[in-house]
């Protein structure tokens, strides 16, 4: 059986102990230390080599967003965030994910004395993809958050009216190395299904649209889908197309249909591709799991396009990897050149 070693970083005895506890239900784990600062963790992951670490945010000494930051750049393994879910905790976790870290977990979710099965077994199980994840082909250094990198004599006027891009893990950091470059007067809605905690998604679309030149906000119910607007699909909801007698479109942000995730890539995919056929571009990143796939099916069926990201730069090589085999991309490209690709369906 393959051994994930594990550097656990938190300024609590109470939490080290807690996490400690999770994964000794677990033989695939093993703890290689402790750590109650950054700078600890630092010295620590030089010593032991852990598989993954996991990662408080707020620690004295040196925090776990300063920690991490040094970890990408110096020393790449992949780090797990342990959260809370207060204002500065969100704000905090989105700056994390955004400098490369792989996941999150909220704490108030990991410390109950009766925790729920299968939140402790989708915990184990993430930490394993987490522990095995590809993290040297994305560092911080990649991410673009200056002016947009154009290709010589093209109009910003796309061959497609709405571009709608879906991952999961691995996302965040991913999502920065392509959304700041578009400029803002791009001719085309963009609509981002991010699997995301209910939440998250409000302080993702805030710190996007810090960085971004294009607009972005948490879509709304009654949304009028708009060129040059980034529409950043809310946690815990459904984002669909509505299309009216006056061709104006809107989206619906509802709680059906029921699934696993909440929002989900298929149900708004499977929205948007009757009604915008083959002005319609799906562009699925990074992800665990096969989301998207039903989607890029109805894309397919009405004559749009596919893009998806290359397992050489995946984090998880997960969603794209289901739609790449069913034969249904008409490209897939590492994450670098997937701006470009963008573009190019000009």
């Amino acid at each position: 059986m393959k051994q994930y070693g594990v550097l656990i970083v938190d300024d609590s005895a109470f939490m080290r102990r807690a996490v400690s506890l999770l994964f000794e239900k677990d033989p695939a784990f093993y703890i290689v230390g402790i750590a109650r600062n950054g700078i600890e963790a630092i010295e620590k992951l030089q010593r032991f080599k852990p598989d993954v670490i996991t990662m408080d945010v707020e620690m004295p000494g040196m925090g776990g967003i300063e920690a991490l930051e040094l970890i990408m750049k110096e020393h790449p393994v992949p780090v797990v965030m342990l959260s809370s879910q207060t204002g500065e905790g969100t704000q905090a976790t989105i700056q994390a994910l955004q400098l490369g870290a792989i996941d999150f977990f909220l704490k108030e979710s990991l410390i109950h004395e009766s925790l729920d099965s299968l939140v402790l077994n989708d915990f184990l199980e993430r930490m394993k993809i987490a522990a095995t994840a590809k993290i040297a082909n994305r560092s911080i250094q990649e991410t673009v958050v200056d002016s947009p990198i154009l290709r010589e004599g093209h109009s910003l006027n796309p061959s497609y009216d709405l571009l709608v891009i879906g991952c999961s893990t691995g996302g965040p950091s991913a999502l920065q190395t392509i959304l700041p470059r578009f400029s803002p007067d791009f001719n085309a809605s963009i609509i981002v299904i991010q699997h995301m905690p209910p939440g998250f998604t409000g302080p993702l679309a805030e710190r996007f649209n810090n960085i971004c030149q294009m607009r972005v906000r948490e879509a709304q119910d009654g949304d009028l889908l708009q060129p040059g607007t980034i529409y950043i699909a809310p946690s815990g909801y459904q984002t669909l197309i509505r299309k009216w007698p006056d061709g104006s479109k809107t989206l619906k942000v509802t709680e059906e249909p029921v699934m696993l995730y909440k929002p989900s890539v298929n149900v708004t995919l499977e929205s948007a591709a009757p009604i915008f056929e083959d002005k319609l571009l799906a562009v699925v990143l990074t992800g665990m799991g096969n989301d998207g796939l039903e989607g890029c099916r109805m894309v397919r069926k009405h004559q749009g396009r596919i893009l998806v990201e290359a397992e050489e730069s995946c984090i998880v090589y997960g969603m794209p990897k289901v739609i790449f085999e069913a034969g249904l991309a008409d490209r897939q490209v590492a994450l670098p050149r997937i701006y470009q690709h963008i573009l190019s369906f000009m």
